[in-house]
């Protein structure tokens, strides 16, 4: 359930062909008065040693706009669909949990028919308490698809705004009458984390002055890193994104964090995992969410401090952004020569979501830094069910040479779009 080599993995199902050791024992649940549970053979997997290939899958987006675990489509079938696909680990890029979204327990769609939900009490209001937040996170994982995965499957787990109320910022105070409770986000933001981190265990590395710190690099092997984001802890409030002056989605510490590591990495492929994407206006009202501005000058607000990062990291080779927030799914292709800021080497963005929520899109692209749509596909209506089949995840496949292959796939994994790329030498 952690990074890759931390997490328990069960033993229905053989382990992926390209792990690496898989240790086995036998444990027992214990409950809060120590009373015997559930026994089940235990196991992890190590990155690969044998094997400089990996495959990894990507999504986000669980729960979301009300649409839960409905048992007549047999729960959250899509992250069967990705289990099947047999990665060596799962990057989760964040919206693990709605906590601002209550689930009924039917949902009638546009066409009539009525979708059906499985309800627990902490889903049937936004969440508040830390019991609440709890509740959220047991609910998806009493999902025998998701479980099932996560129980063979390393997980790579960032957050986004979700797993605490929807758009949020440090320091904002919600007017939102629902939250009759709680309404300053900071504390929220606590409550949400450490229920978080219950669920969704992580590694900081051997720096313990790291504290529980969300954004991290996870080495796999010869040919990959992966640079997990956190692009809500350190971020400065929504505003219509057109300041002057720098603002931050990223941070400071974690911008120099960032560049250092990607300099330091020796993979063909320095894959950074996005909460958010780079180029898709995301409003919030009238304000921006995200780090685009619907002006497509000079970089101005948040768009500054990416312009910084890409600046500094133009001489940094085989770097490949992936991200899910959006609810559809895409393929952008972002270069200099289309751009009104040309410091920086052309890269590839990779858009895959929802893997159970509701479908939308298309968003409006901004073109500071000279995105070219290369795919999309959205849904067929404005939240769209997940029985339409229009949820999405990313497949990446690195073969031992370094070759990387992307594909963007649907809910019964047809491959929707393929890219191929070349390492760089």
């Amino acid at each position: 359930m952690g990074d890759p080599g931390h997490g328990p993995h069960g033993q229905d199902r053989p382990a992926p062909p390209r792990a690496g050791s898989s240790p086995r024992d036998r444990g027992r649940l214990r409950g809060r008065a120590r009373a015997k549970g559930e026994t089940r053979d235990l196991s992890f997997t190590t990155a690969a040693t044998g094997r400089a290939g990996q495959s990894f899958v990507w999504t986000g987006d669980t729960a979301g706009q009300g649409w839960g675990i409905n048992p007549d489509l047999g729960g959250y079938t899509a992250y069967a669909t990705m289990h099947a696909t047999r990665p060596d680990f799962f990057v989760h890029c964040g919206d693990t949990i709605y906590a601002d979204g209550p689930i009924e327990a039917s949902v009638t769609e546009p066409d009539g028919q009525v979708w059906r939900n499985l309800v627990i009490p902490e889903v049937t209001e936004v969440a508040q308490t830390l019991a609440q937040f709890r509740g959220r996170h047991r609910y998806n994982h009493s999902d025998d698809n998701l479980t099932g995965m996560y129980a063979e499957v390393p997980v790579l787990a960032q957050w986004d705004d979700h797993e605490t109320t929807n758009n949020w910022y440090p320091g904002e105070v919600l007017e939102d009458p629902r939250y009759d409770v709680e309404r300053r986000v900071d504390v929220l933001a606590t409550r949400s984390k450490r229920a978080w981190w219950e669920w969704q265990p992580i590694s900081n590395g051997r720096d313990r002055r790291e504290g529980q710190r969300i954004h991290r690099k996870v080495a796999r092997g010869k040919h990959s890193d992966v640079f997990c984001l956190d692009m809500r802890t350190f971020k400065d409030p929504n505003t219509p994104g057109l300041e002057r002056e720098r603002t931050s989605l990223i941070g400071d510490e974690q911008v120099r964090w960032l560049v250092a590591e990607l300099k330091r990495s020796t993979a063909t492929w320095k894959v950074i995992s996005a909460d958010l994407p780079l180029g898709i206006v995301v409003p919030d009202g009238d304000l921006q969410e995200s780090l685009s501005n619907r002006d497509p000058g000079a970089p101005l607000g948040k768009e500054i401090e990416l312009a910084r990062l890409l600046r500094e990291i133009k001489d940094v080779p085989g770097v490949v952004w992936i991200t899910a927030d959006v609810h559809y799914c895409a393929a952008h292709h972002y270069s200099p020569e289309r751009a009104a800021f040309t410091d920086f080497s052309p890269f590839w963005e990779f858009v895959a979501g929802p893997i159970n929520a509701g479908t939308f899109g298309p968003n409006e692209m901004d073109a500071t830094f000279g995105p070219r749509v290369d795919f999309i596909k959205t849904a067929d209506y404005a939240n769209q069910s997940p029985r339409g089949g229009n949820q999405f995840f990313g497949h990446a496949d690195i073969d031992d040479d370094g070759a990387l292959t992307i594909t963007l796939r649907d809910a019964k994994g047809s491959v929707l779009y393929t890219r191929e790329l070349s390492p760089e030498r």
